[in-house]
């Protein structure tokens, strides 16, 4: 498997456990806040990571491959909305003053299920066609 690919799929592993940590009955309120800050540096060094290493190379190989071509696009572009609605999100809810309340349950039921489908997703499409191009 190829190191970057090892990498993001690390990444998903440790937002995952971020976000489900959050969704502890037993964690405080300051603790849910410090949880949030941190998953969306995390978040966002990932979607970062994956703009400089890896959509550059699926972008190349796309431009023999229309099928490819046709999921990076609609990859980036449903990333891109996920993102703005990740951010409006955590900058809403990290701040320690931020209610943790029913508004703030289904907000983030929401964005929890979006980022784990989406990260399934991409193992299980991008991930691969990466590692056709770069195997090691």
């Amino acid at each position: 498997m190829a190191r970057l690919i090892d990498e993001l799929k690390r990444d998903h592993i440790e937002i995952d456990a971020m976000l489900a940590k959050v969704r502890d009955s037993k964690i405080t309120n300051q603790e849910a806040h410090k949880i949030l800050i941190a998953a969306k540096g995390k978040l966002l060094a990932h979607l970062k990571k994956e703009d400089i290493q890896l959509y550059p190379v699926l972008n190349r190989q796309a431009v023999n491959d229309a099928a490819l071509k046709r999921s990076v696009e609609f990859y980036a572009k449903d990333m891109h909305e996920i993102t703005a609605d990740a951010v409006a999100f955590f900058d809403k809810y990290s701040p320690a003053d931020s209610p943790i309340d029913i508004e703030f349950a289904k907000a983030f039921g929401r964005l929890y299920s979006i980022l784990s489908r989406r990260l399934r997703s991409e193992e299980s499409t991008l991930y691969p066609a990466y590692e056709k191009v770069h195997p090691l």
